[in-house]
C-alpha cells in the first residue's frame, strides 16, 4: 500500500513517532556531548536524530498536499511542520 493512500490518522501517527523518536535521540547526542557520559562518536546518532526528523517532515507536508483531509488533520499536520522544522533547524545548528 502507497503511503498517499493511508488515513490520516496513520500519517499524523507516523509523524509523531519519527519526529519524538528523532528529537530524543538528538536531546541524548547533545547532552553526551556536554556531559560526557558515553565514551563514543556521536557522529551517526547526530545523523540518524536529523534524518528521523527529516522523514517525519516529509511524512507531515506529504500528509498536508493530500486533496481531501479533514480541518483537524491539517491543523495537526501543519503544526507538526512547525514544531519539526524549528528541532531540525536547532540540531543542525547545534552540531
Amino acid at each position: 500500500m502507497k503511503w498517499t493512500e493511508l488515513p490520516e490518522g496513520t500519517l499524523l501517527t507516523r509523524t509523531f513517532l519519527f519526529g519524538i523518536t528523532g528529537i530524543l535521540l538528538g536531546v541524548v547526542s547533545l547532552v553526551n556531548q556536554n556531559f560526557n557520559l558515553f565514551d563514543g562518536p556521536m557522529g551517526p546518532l547526530n545523523g540518524v536524530s536529523i534524518g528521523l526528523q527529516l522523514v517525519g517532515l516529509s511524512i507531515a507536508v506529504l500528509l498536508l498536499r493530500k486533496r481531501k483531509i479533514s480541518e483537524s488533520a491539517k491543523n495537526k499536520a501543519q503544526k507538526m511542520t512547525v514544531v519539526l522544522g524549528a528541532a531540525v533547524l536547532f540540531f543542525i545548528f547545534s552540531l
